[in-house]
């Protein structure tokens, strides 16, 4: 965002996912490289061919939304305005925000699939029931824009408020057209992020159908590894990751604590297939070489890569040769992880998500490992930092999302030093 007038910071982070809620859960899980994977237990799936996800267990919606509130909203938003909850109170924002910040503050949250649960529910109602017993609420909980709307709504921000839908990369996109704009001045602070709720019946069943989920039913946490050989198809998460991103000038007068530094962001079109990677991984390395681009970044400046990284044959095998394109020789001197081995693929979710472990990355100088990447593959052959978590400073780092549609993100995120 070089030629932008004003630099963006990460100031707050929320975190809900399969991993637990909130920052220190997810961090040490992470650097642990533990799962949060298991048996499905959403709703019955004795007779369905895959039987495990990414759930997100012991979540309290009561400490975050009242009770009455929360019958009025899917899961998604749940999730959505817990996480944002997280991310305003890391960033020490007051909830409301005063009336003359709450004009200068937006919203760009996404989900890819929306009010899932919803819509499955509805239409049982409206099959055995009739459509005079839907609720009145079955649309403002359905619909993915009431994500942001909600947060919106509590926070009191009356700056831009979008919802981005653009499948796996939803997130990474939501982070990145929110940093613009905050960089371009059209806003002060921003909440971006992704949230996900498809532990459903239709969800699993329409991705297994499409053959693109591991089916490891008797090792639920060892059934996503990354860049690993054996690696079988994606396991489905749900949760949601939401950042605060401020301008630098806002966040130093206030005396906010700073993760990270928003310095660059590319988006690209595989252009090739519905749901197929394109095979040269153009897509990927579109994405890449625009956000060192954008950064004015070096691709030797680099030190280290959250992969997309999502435990099917075609991405991982198509990624690594997109990371080498866009890297050459210092391809081979990066550190590559895919935290996904840890927290399943969280979709729409993912890529802020990630976004939030980059930051935590630079800010903490500790590198995730990917988990279960045992019997390394000859077509990925990359430092993915396997088995264990590493420690040194880190100044550079991308986050990868790619999504169905051929839709890609990347983002370049840089260590801050006042």
């Amino acid at each position: 965002m070089r030629w932008l007038p004003r630099r963006v910071v990460v100031t707050g982070l929320g975190l809900v996912t399969p991993l637990g809620v909130g920052v220190q859960a997810n961090w040490s899980a992470l650097l642990a490289g533990r799962s949060g994977i298991g048996p499905i237990t959403a709703f019955d799936a004795s007779g369905f061919d895959v039987r495990i996800a990414g759930q997100v267990r012991d979540f309290d919606v009561g400490a975050f939304i009242g009770r009455k509130d929360a019958k009025k909203m899917d899961p998604f938003i749940h999730y959505a305005l817990a996480a944002a909850r997280l991310a305003g109170d890391d960033a020490g924002l007051p909830c409301p925000l005063p009336e003359a910040q709450g004009d200068r503050a937006g919203v760009i949250v996404g989900s890819g699939l929306g009010g899932l649960n919803t819509l499955e529910e509805s239409l049982e109602t409206l099959r055995t029931k009739g459509p005079d017993r839907l609720s009145p609420f079955t649309i403002p909980r359905l619909i993915t824009n009431l994500a942001p709307g909600h947060i919106s709504i509590a926070y009191g921000a009356r700056g831009p408020n979008v919802s981005a839908v653009s499948a796996c990369a939803t997130g990474a996109h939501a982070v990145g057209d929110a940093a613009r704009l905050v960089a371009l001045g059209a806003a002060d602070l921003m909440f971006a992020g992704g949230t996900e709720a498809t532990i459903t019946p239709l969800g699993i069943g329409g991705f297994a159908a499409m053959k693109a989920l591991s089916t490891r039913n008797d090792a639920p946490a060892r059934a996503s590894r990354p860049f690993d050989a054996e690696r079988d198809g994606f396991v489905a998460a749900e949760g949601a990751g939401v950042l605060v991103l401020e301008s630098l000038e806002r966040a130093l007068a206030r005396g906010a604590r700073i993760y990270a530094e928003v310095v660059g962001y590319g988006a690209s079109a595989d252009a090739h297939h519905i749901t197929a990677p394109d095979p040269e991984g153009r897509g990927a390395r579109a994405a890449m070489a625009a956000a060192l681009d954008d950064a004015a970044l070096r691709p030797d400046e680099v030190g280290y890569v959250n992969a997309h990284g999502t435990s099917t044959p075609f991405n991982d095998a198509i990624e690594t040769q997109a990371l080498k394109a866009v890297f050459g020789d210092h391809a081979r001197r990066l550190w590559v992880s895919s935290t996904k081995g840890c927290t399943g693929h969280m979709l729409g979710a993912a890529g802020a998500v990630e976004a939030a472990y980059t930051a935590l990355t630079l800010a903490r100088g500790e590198v995730p490992p990917t988990a279960n990447l045992e019997h390394p593959d000859p077509a990925c052959d990359l430092d993915y930092v396997p088995g264990e978590a590493r420690s040194a400073p880190i100044d550079v780092a991308l986050s990868n999302s790619f999504g169905f549609g051929g839709t890609n993100a990347c983002l370049a995120l840089r260590r801050f030093r006042g």
